[in-house]
């Protein structure tokens, strides 16, 4: 039973990479989201702090990084740490992009999105260390892609029309909303994690996750690139 409960979790990030691949999933403001948005005409702190949750709850991309962060993590310290690290990133660029007019390119940036994945599921299988015999700084490198992470965020903001009145108000809910979705959904991953490793065979399946975890990475990373070079939706 354990060794199938084991499977069972390696299945779960293999369903999830699927699901990620697709682009059906998309996880930008659409819908009611936008047009809740677009008629806005002040300060919404509630609404806004549940577009940032809902936002970040179904953000496979920012989510699957995190997973990567913490895969190896063992003492709630370093994750408290790590995490801190993620969420100071991307709230200074999510702020900053929104509130400064910052404009780059979505697709460029998911695409780094796509590549934070990879390069945090390979650090995890000690890639850099096997072929290159280096370590790179684990914080700094969380923190960089924290600060890609929240353009991404901010590129998805930036399509829609937001009223100047009240856009700070809005924001900050908008990041501190981002922040619980974040919380709600690294408790679940948690929770996850921990109770995998006490299964046989945990560190052989995990290495298959991060595996897994990378590819997936890939898989991002081309899907927006061909969205640059075709102009297709991101």
């Amino acid at each position: 039973m354990p060794r199938g409960v084991g499977r069972a979790a390696l299945g779960a990030v293999v369903l999830l990479a699927l699901a990620v691949a697709s682009p059906a999933l998309a996880h930008g403001l659409g819908g009611k989201d936008a047009a809740f948005v677009a008629s806005t005409t002040g300060p919404d702190i509630v609404p806004f702090l549940y577009l940032g949750a809902k936002h970040m709850v179904t953000g496979y991309d920012h989510l699957l990084f995190i997973l990567g962060v913490i895969f190896f993590l063992y003492k709630m310290k370093d994750v408290g740490l790590y995490v801190t690290l993620f969420s100071l990133g991307h709230s200074l660029t999510l702020l900053a992009g929104v509130l400064g007019r910052i404009e780059v390119n979505s697709y460029l940036v998911d695409a780094i999105i796509g590549l934070s994945v990879a390069y945090k599921a390979f650090d995890n299988l000690g890639g850099f260390r096997t072929l290159f015999g280096v370590q790179p700084n684990t914080k700094w490198a969380v923190f960089g892609f924290g600060l890609i992470h929240g353009f991404g965020l901010a590129t998805k903001l930036q399509a829609l029309e937001l009223p100047e009145n009240g856009l700070l108000i809005n924001m900050l809910s908008f990041n501190v909303g981002v922040e619980i979705g974040q919380m709600i959904a690294l408790t679940f991953m948690l929770a996850f994690i921990m109770v995998w490793r006490t299964l046989p065979g945990y560190r052989r399946m995990s290495t298959a996750a991060n595996v897994v975890l990378m590819t997936l990475g890939f898989i991002l990373i081309g899907f927006q690139l061909g969205g640059l070079a075709y102009g297709a939706p991101a």
